[in-house]
C-alpha cells in the first residue's frame, strides 16, 4: 500500500471546486470533502449577507479542515478537500494535517467566474468575487502546486487535473 496523499483543490468562489474535487475523488478512489461543509453558520450569515470573511473568521475554519486532513491521512486514507486556500498563509495552515498535503489550483478568468456565479445556489454571492480575487495569492513557484485551466468544461478540467497528476507521478 502507499503512502496516503491529501489534494486540496484551491480556487475562488465559482472556479468549479467542489465539483471538481467530488470528480477527482471519484476517479482515483479517494475520500471527499467539501471544506464549505465544516464552515461555522457565523461565516456562512457573513457571506450570505455579502459581508467577506475576514483571516478570524478563516483561521478556526482552516484549522478544522486540517484537523479532517490529519484524521484521513493517520488512518492511511487519501482524499480530495475543496477548499479556496485563497493566500499562501491559509495553505501553510492546511499543510500542518502533514507532508502529504498537495495543491491544485483552479485557474478560472473573470468573466469566467462571474457568469459561473450568476448561475448557481450558493450562499456565496456574485458581489463578494472581487473580495475573492483581491484576497487571492496565487501558488509560487515554490510551493509545488498544479495549476489546472478551468475555464472549460468539468470533463475537460478533471482530464487535465488527472494529466497533470499523472505527471507528478501521484500514487495508486
Amino acid at each position: 500500500m502507499s503512502d496516503p496523499v491529501m489534494l486540496v483543490v484551491m480556487g475562488v468562489s465559482g472556479s468549479g471546486k467542489s465539483t471538481i474535487a467530488r470528480r477527482l475523488a471519484d476517479a482515483l478512489g479517494y475520500a471527499f470533502l467539501d471544506g464549505d461543509d465544516l464552515h461555522p453558520p457565523a461565516n456562512v450569515v457573513k457571506m450570505s449577507a455579502g459581508v467577506p470573511l475576514e483571516d478570524s473568521d478563516r483561521i478556526p475554519w482552516l484549522d478544522t479542515i486540517a484537523a479532517w486532513m490529519k484524521r484521513q491521512l493517520v488512518a492511511g486514507r487519501s482524499a480530495v478537500v475543496a477548499c479556496s486556500a485563497l493566500k499562501r498563509t491559509y495553505r501553510d495552515r492546511l499543510r500542518q494535517a502533514g507532508p502529504a498535503v498537495r495543491f491544485i489550483y483552479l485557474d478560472v478568468d473573470h468573466d469566467e467566474l462571474a457568469r459561473r456565479m450568476r448561475g448557481r445556489e450558493h450562499f456565496m454571492p456574485l458581489a463578494l468575487l472581487g473580495s475573492q480575487l483581491a484576497t487571492l495569492e496565487q501558488p509560487g513557484s515554490d510551493e509545488g502546486a498544479l495549476w489546472v485551466d478551468a475555464n472549460g468544461t468539468i470533463e475537460a478540467t478533471v482530464a487535465r487535473a488527472l494529466d497533470g497528476l499523472a505527471q507528478q507521478a501521484l500514487p495508486p
